[in-house]
């Protein structure tokens, strides 16, 4: 660290410095210090940057030509510009006089490269993007893919360098790093909101009518309130392992419990994503049959099998798609028809309740299959792999922990109010793909129908990503495929396989969905979200006995209703 130079001293420097300086600036020690510097009226002043060697010159004297010049968008050094053209987008370019001077077509470079790029900028679609990069660090790992076996250049462009587009930043680009280095997060507190509103709606919630059918009216809502806080508990136990160790969910398992308890989560990660995957090819299945059903006359054309068997030949070839922001139109899509299930689900509901009346099936306690509300409750709450990176993606991550809270109370009412109103409308009628309760005779509900599994079945690839790459880097490590085609095929074919093996799964879960869902959410769901992050807070983080006595508590809840809504689900299963 450095001195502040005397009073003394700074006089020296001005009088060496004041010789060379343009007409009409002086070089007082205020300059020298950093204060604004002494300078003429506008009239006699000129603009440095109009001098040969302008930006050099303003920062090694402490010109600051920014105090005359407007402010404009980009960070480029140079004369202003308020001239819009007809698409709205500031005119940048600079005249012929201006690129003549020293480093003008250096900035008429750059000022085309900003205007470029901001004219054709589409926020919605950048922000979804950026959503779906958070499933590159799916659980706050680095699950991104290394094989760089898309079009990649080895010199990076101007588009993909986060640096600002200064004067001194070269016109070719910088050679790519083999080590990726973690990005700063610029999310506010709106987008992450949305962001982890799209985290936890998903699939999962045109399960939830059948969930409340299985359990009761009163059982089943008490049960998804009580899932929704005990979820908002462990994340919050995850957070703060997360704050006293750092790095993702496995990470962290790493840190406090050794490569075993790192291997199990990214394990029960693995699990629980390919579980998704079965369920939404289950889902799309049963409902292209009720579609065909409603379209067409005569038997059947295809079973629930062969429909699953067709879904994987489209699946297999979206799995091999190494960059996952390449997925974003399908999982959109997705994200878009569920809006609109999701619109005619409560516009159908409401109209109905409020000409007919509540369902007379309706009960508030069903004591014969209420383990089944269990399991779907918990697959429901399934974005617990997003929270750390949203947090990261944070510009202010300790606002992050109350902001998880409202989205999970408000996540919390969309799911209570769509399995009460679906459940109040059709009773015991009620079917694990609610859609086929709506009347197929309308062609919006065909429609909708249609699109909505064709949506599902384009977005599972998103789901399969995590546990594709977890099982990667378990068999490959490192290895790139770009330096092997060996180790390229080779990730080929367990891409492969690993769709194949979810073909099967589903065909096997298909003749029950609702306890195939139950099944996930018990055996796989409860352990990510409630055993291991109270295990990591009892190891890594609490030193009272209050709180090591709540992890424990939290463990012994999480292991008994994962045991016996497992075993439940099975019996029930095989003795149907």
């Amino acid at each position: 660290m450095t001195d502040t130079p005397s009073s003394e001293q700074q006089e020296r420097s001005a009088n060496v410095l004041s010789p060379h300086l343009p007409d009409g600036y002086s070089a007082s020690p205020d300059v020298l210090s950093g204060a604004p510097p002494n300078q003429p009226s506008a009239e006699a002043q000129e603009d440095s940057l109009a001098l040969q060697g302008g930006d050099i010159h303003r920062d090694l004297y402490k010109i600051d030509a920014r105090a005359r010049v407007p402010k404009r968008a980009a960070t480029f050094s140079g004369p202003s510009r308020s001239a819009v053209s007809e698409d709205g987008i500031p005119d940048l370019d600079l005249t012929a006089a201006e690129q003549r001077q020293p480093g003008g077509f250096r900035r008429q470079f750059l000022l085309r490269q900003h205007q470029r790029l901001n004219s054709v900028t589409v926020p919605v679609t950048k922000n979804f993007v950026d959503f779906l990069a958070l499933y590159g660090s799916f659980a706050g790992e680095d699950l991104a893919e290394t094989d760089d076996e898309e079009d990649e250049s080895a010199v990076q462009s101007e588009e993909e360098d986060e640096s600002p587009p200064t004067e001194r930043r070269p016109l070719l680009g910088r050679r790519k790093s083999t080590k990726r280095q973690a990005k700063a997060g610029d999310a506010g507190l709106v987008k992450s909101f949305f962001t982890l509103l799209k985290a936890f709606i998903g699939t999962g919630i045109m399960f939830l009518p059948k969930a409340f059918n299985n359990g009761g009216i009163l059982f089943s809502s008490i049960t998804l309130m009580t899932v929704s806080l005990l979820s908002c508990v462990c994340f919050h136990l995850l957070l703060q392992c997360r704050q006293r160790v750092g790095g993702g969910y496995g990470e962290i398992g790493g840190a406090i419990g050794g490569p075993r308890l790192r291997n199990l989560i990214l394990g029960s990660i693995t699990i629980s994503q390919i579980g998704f995957v079965c369920a939404g090819l289950i889902f799309t299945a049963e409902n292209l049959m009720s579609f065909f059903d409603a379209v067409t006359t005569g038997p059947r054309p295809l079973s629930t099998t062969a429909l699953i068997g067709i879904q994987l030949i489209i699946l297999i070839p979206l799995s091999l798609i190494r960059n996952i922001s390449k997925l974003g139109p399908s999982a959109l899509l997705a994200d878009i028809c569920i809006a609109i299930g999701l619109t005619y689900i409560y516009h159908y509901d409401i109209s109905a309740l409020a000409s007919r009346g509540m369902d007379k099936t309706v009960v508030l306690f069903n004591p014969d299959h209420f383990t089944l509300t269990v399991g779907s409750a918990i697959f429901t709450f399934e974005g617990i792999g997003l929270i750390l990176p949203i947090q990261s993606s944070m510009r202010q991550p300790k606002r992050f922990a109350p902001l998880l809270f409202v989205v999970m109370f408000i996540v919390t009412i969309v799911f209570a109010s769509v399995g009460i109103l679906s459940y109040a409308t059709f009773g015991t009628a009620t079917r694990t793909e609610i859609i086929t309760n709506y009347p197929q005779t309308s062609r919006l509900v065909n429609a909708v129908q249609f699109i909505y599994s064709f949506a599902v079945l384009v977005g599972e690839p998103v789901q399969l990503f995590p546990a594709v790459r977890i099982l990667e880097g378990a068999l490959f490590g490192h290895r790139s495929g770009k330096q092997s085609a060996a180790t390229k095929w080779r990730k080929n074919g367990l891409r492969c396989a690993i769709v194949l093996l979810t073909g099967v799964i589903s065909a096997v879960g298909a003749s029950d969905l609702d306890k195939f869902v139950a099944l996930i959410g018990s055996f796989a769901c409860v352990p990510l979200v409630y055993i291991y992050p109270a295990w990591l807070h009892y190891k890594g983080v609490a030193e009272s006995r209050t709180a090591k006595g709540l992890d424990v508590g939290m463990m012994v809840v999480g292991l008994v209703a994962m045991v016996y809504t497992t075993f439940i689900t099975v019996s029930r299963w095989i003795a149907e």
